[in-house]
């Protein structure tokens, strides 16, 4: 392929792609809102349309795709509701023209409301019931959220690129080391018992529809602390998050077993983010669809205020942990 991984993926290479599982198209097709893979809502003759993920070429393995798909049929055989790919001919993974790519149905939903206490007392029974088979089998080929990875690696791939200002580079180099150390130390003061996990999972990826919350997107899912699936949903004050992890773990000690210990690696978790989703752009930036909707990733705003967010993370990493409301 040239240029790009995905300069091939032409709309009629889309549409036959999904023709050839047997599937008669409209030729209607709508791209939909993805960077890391291509998605596209493809209309069928006389049924309801279907959603062709385009996985990004040496991303994963087959077995990491399978694997991913296999947590989500086993969520979906302990019903608990998630959107699963389709099978044909018992398969979920297909390749066409060296593109491999899988079909899911078409299904909306709303994000949920910011710090709406009902609404996180209920996606603590779903992140509940998700981890209760999540801690059930082991990834054999997925990843693993470790510092290693997320922050070490994260932190030289940085290093290496060109995109650091280089009037910033010796406080962003020194900043993101001292965040990597003490986010290492913090990690290695709070061992936990790694399960299967969504691991992206931020309000757009638990989405409602009548009257239910449902799972969607498990592409990032890997092995790690089950509190890196809620602290994305938390926002507001300290009180105010406090108030709604305590609403989010009420609601997931009906189905699963929280280790209060993990509260004390939130932060940590947010640290490693913040430098993998850097490095994560940095990584991706030959891809025309990043310059294109991250602009703001070469200017030297973005890095100073990176360079303030890193100095203000290492302050917060002293902070107290977060702590169930009534214990405030």
């Amino acid at each position: 392929m040239s240029e790009h991984p995905f300069a091939a993926l032409s709309p009629d290479l889309v549409l036959n792609a999904v023709e050839s599982l047997g599937l008669l198209s409209d030729a209607r097709i709508m791209p939909l809102n993805s960077y890391e893979n291509r998605v596209y809502q493809v209309g069928i003759e006389e049924q309801a349309p279907v959603i062709a993920k385009f996985y990004r070429p040496e991303r994963w393995t087959n077995a990491q795709i399978l694997e991913e798909h296999a947590f989500t049929a086993q969520l979906a055989d302990c019903d608990v509701p998630v959107v699963q790919p389709l099978i044909f001919d018992q398969q979920s993974l297909f390749e066409f023209e060296g593109y491999r790519f899988a079909l899911f149905p078409r299904q909306g939903g709303y994000a949920p409301e910011p710090g709406n206490l009902e609404q996180l007392y209920r996606l603590g029974q779903l992140l509940g019931r998700m981890h209760a088979v999540g801690a059930s089998h082991k990834f054999k080929h997925r990843h693993s959220l470790n510092v290693q990875t997320y922050g070490i690696k994260a932190r030289q791939t940085l290093l290496d690129s060109h995109f650091i200002p280089k009037k910033l580079q010796a406080d962003w180099e020194k900043a993101s080391a001292q965040l990597v150390e003490k986010v290492s130390h913090i990690m290695r003061q709070r061992p936990y018992q790694a399960i299967r996990i969504h691991g992206d999972c931020h309000p757009g990826n638990l989405l409602y529809r009548d009257e239910a919350f449902f799972i969607v997107d498990l592409d990032d899912s890997k092995t790690g602390p089950a509190v890196q699936d809620f602290w994305m949903l938390l926002e507001g004050s300290y009180e105010e998050r406090c108030q709604q992890i305590s609403e989010l773990i009420e609601g997931y000690q009906e189905f699963c077993d929280f280790d209060y210990a993990q509260l004390h690696l939130i932060e940590s978790l947010r640290a490693l983010r913040m430098l993998s989703y850097s490095a994560w752009l940095a990584l991706r930036w030959s891809d025309p669809a990043f310059p294109k909707y991250f602009p703001w990733f070469t200017s030297e705003q973005y890095w100073y205020d990176q360079l303030l967010a890193l100095r203000t993370q290492i302050k917060t990493l002293e902070e107290p942990a977060l702590r169930l409301a009534n214990l405030i």
